[in-house]
């Protein structure tokens, strides 16, 4: 082993320094990494799909399968196995061309995505390899000539590309003749394999060996709605895999809610119960971390892509469910609420199961103990988020537009399902009658209720900009156009009727409230799955219509969509990819991220201020900082709840949970660290100069992520509380 290494660093030596000249200088980091590779590469690929025929979509779909497993999932893991420096950490006079990458060296990832990328197009296009294989050696042999990587490193992507890039072909294809004969039989008799792909004709005319497709329609459903299964299930596991990855941290609200999982009671300051259950139960399972938080928020998320695919297709047909399933997927909104653990992914749940029962229940056969799942699901959601309460006014919007369904009002099932709601809401009524009913007047500010009203546009505009690019531009217009169309045909189409009722109210209200204060995008979230189903309902009607326009809309919608998703994950491959960093004032994630590192600077201090001799504890200035900290410092994490070492600052009125629960008056004479996240340097609020004998202002400090600043925390020594 030391041969082969005193080797492996004396090729490297010759290729980094040996060979140095001014031409490869200016050409080695071209090759290596360019803003024209992407733009290439989508046009490249853009055009297999055009002109390629059936061979260049699955050579597409290979490559970014393939790739993006060696890219995303194997190098990345088998970097963290073999824990390789980079050679510009222990070699000495490396001649450096580029920046430093963060990740360890072995194996290299663009040897190993070329590798695979090149086996992949060589089985569909032999002849690419002629052009693949030196584009390949070039941009193996830069990585080595720029310092970042060792030959050896090089020769280890190779062979995983390689194996992944020509094994994964021939595993895709078995998989598909095992599992398309029997899940898709009538796709898979039109293209029976994917290593050799062309379509065999009418898949059904008779084939010897074959038994004849009895009933195409419903197999054709049925394909549908098994494609539908097959992708909400890959989809939640690449889910799970992204929030095991350390790619993201906690937000405030996660973090902060997460205390209210270590304080388990009837109700809070501000939500209800239900997202402190939620955070137990997941913690409970897999221990305090990121993805015990978060482990219930992609699993939500695909118990509402089932309801939702099973109810169209009862209702519509199997494509239809397909089609909501994947748009919901491609907008941002509903994509971000399936990785974070707040009261939306629980509101949505609720609401939507809410809304399935009523569409039963508001039948003409519908039963008491249909309305019974109505107020079941309605107190669970308003156990979960008090928006839930608007759905009644969506059935109350059914009841006042759709005639046949008030018979039901001079029956018992919707008062039995108010009373159901009443008794779900219990839990938040008796804690808020013994603590003076402070939700109620926390709401009431938060509205804006005890204020005169000033009309303004402004917050109208940053809504609908919001909510149309959180939404997915397409399917933003989209919902509107089905609004206009179930409201035109509300007396003949029910269904699509029932389903804007479900989603409308809530919309409308919050879209008009923004004339009078400003309105979270989030805040809709529980309307977006009715309003959904009843575009996809709608682009169906059309599609069945002769419609042109529904395919090419629907496959722009999911190709605009699903690429920004992807880079709203990650938004580190915006870097790799336009070679450019986003600014932090534009990186979605940059409050997902820094959070560990902010608790490090402050543990710093703290070890500073304990050297006087007393203890130190933490003071927050903000319940989301407080949260935070209290998460990602280890002797913090490890008191809560009993002995918290952080804590929010103090107050004579409710500002937020941490005024019901112990605060630091027992620690009199002991000093504390202030912490406030501000973007220029201030005084300590007063009320915090009462409570210590002595205040020193420590000075800012900068929380950078790759040469960016994400947060600016500014520190202070208090001493000697009174």
């Amino acid at each position: 082993m030391n041969w082969l290494q005193a080797w492996d660093v004396a090729a490297f030596r010759f290729i980094n320094r040996a060979c140095a000249c001014s031409l490869l200088d200016g050409l080695m980091p071209f090759c290596s990494a360019n803003q024209f590779f992407f733009p290439a590469l989508v046009l490249l690929g853009g055009l297999l799909v055009w002109k390629g025929g059936a061979r260049g979509r699955v050579c597409v779909v290979m490559l970014v399968v393939l790739v993006g497993i060696v890219d995303n999932l194997v190098v990345g893991q088998l970097k963290e196995l073999f824990s390789r420096p980079r050679p510009f950490l222990v070699v000495p006079d490396v001649r450096e061309l580029v920046g430093r990458g963060g990740s360890y060296s072995m194996p290299s990832a663009h040897a190993a995505n070329w590798c695979a990328g090149l086996m992949v197009a060589w089985f569909y296009f032999a002849r690419s390899a002629w052009v693949m294989a030196p584009l390949a050696l070039l941009v193996s042999f830069s990585r080595v000539y720029l310092g970042v990587h060792y030959p050896s490193d090089i020769l280890g992507g190779w062979l995983v590309g390689a194996t992944i890039g020509g094994v994964g072909v021939l595993m895709l294809d078995g998989l598909w003749q095992w599992l398309g004969s029997r899940w898709f039989p009538l796709w898979w008799r039109s293209m029976p394999s994917l290593k050799h792909p062309q379509f065999s004709g009418d898949p059904l005319s008779p084939r010897p060996g074959l038994e004849p497709i009895r009933n195409p329609p419903k197999v054709m459903d049925q394909q549908w709605r098994r494609l539908g299964y097959l992708i909400i299930g890959l989809v939640l596991l690449a889910r799970l895999a992204y929030l095991a990855a350390p790619i993201i941290e906690l937000s405030e609200d996660e973090a902060y809610q997460w205390l209210w999982s270590k304080h388990l009671d009837l109700s809070y300051y501000s939500k209800p119960p239900m997202i402190a259950y939620a955070q137990f139960l997941g913690t409970h399972v897999w221990g305090d971390n990121a993805f015990g938080v978060r482990f219930l928020a992609p699993i939500i998320s695909a118990l509402v892509a089932l309801m939702v695919l099973n109810f169209l297709s009862h209702e519509v047909n199997a494509r239809t469910g397909l089609w909501t399933v994947l748009a919901a997927t491609a907008a941002p909104m509903m994509a971000a609420g399936s990785i974070l653990m707040t009261i939306d992914p629980l509101s949505v749940l609720f609401w939507t199961a809410g809304m399935i029962a009523g569409w039963k229940a508001v039948q003409i056969g519908g039963r008491t103990r249909d309305w019974v799942w109505v107020g079941l699901w309605a107190g669970l959601g308003f156990l979960s988020k008090y928006t839930a309460l608007f759905q009644w006014l969506s059935f109350a919007m059914v009841f006042a537009f759709w005639p046949t369904s008030r018979r039901h009002l001079r029956r018992p099932g919707p008062w039995v399902a108010l009373l159901v709601n009443l008794i779900c809401a219990l839990p938040v009524i008796f804690w808020n009658a013994r603590h003076g009913w402070v939700t109620v007047h926390h709401l009431q500010d938060r509205a804006g209720l005890n204020e005169l009203w000033h009309p303004t546009m402004r917050f109208f505009v940053d809504f609908t900009l919001a909510e149309t690019a959180l939404l997915n531009p397409c399917f933003f217009v989209g919902v509107l156009w089905s609004i206009g169309v179930a409201w035109r045909f509300r007396e003949r189409q029910h269904l699509h009727f029932y389903l804007l009722c479900m989603g409308l109210p809530v919309l409308l209200i919050y879209w008009l409230y923004t004339f009078r204060a400003r309105v979270q995008p989030n805040w809709i979230a529980p309307a977006i799955t009715p309003l959904f189903c009843l575009m996809m309902i709608c682009a169906e009607a059309r599609l069945r219509a002769g419609a042109a326009w529904v395919r090419p809309w629907l496959i722009f919608s999911l190709g605009l969509g699903l690429p920004v998703v992807v880079l709203l994950h990650d938004t580190n491959l915006i870097n790799k990819i336009a070679r450019r960093p986003l600014p932090a004032r534009m990186d979605p994630l940059a409050r997902v991220r820094g959070w560990a590192a902010s608790s490090q600077v402050v543990a710093k201090e703290r070890e500073a201020l304990l050297a006087e001799g007393k203890r130190v504890f933490i003071i927050g200035d903000h319940y989301g900082t407080t949260g935070l900290l209290s998460f990602y410092l280890p002797e913090a994490k490890a008191g809560v709840p009993d002995k918290p070492l952080v804590y929010y600052q103090r107050s004579e009125t409710p500002e937020n949970q941490f005024y019901f629960w112990r605060d630091y008056r027992d620690r009199r004479g002991e000093n504390a660290i202030y912490v406030q996240q501000t973007k220029e340097a201030q005084a300590p609020p007063a009320r915090l100069q009462a409570e210590f004998s002595s205040i020193t202002d420590l000075g800012m400090r900068d929380v950078v992520y790759r040469g960016k600043v994400l947060h600016r925390l500014q520190l202070f020594a208090c001493r000697d509380l009174r």
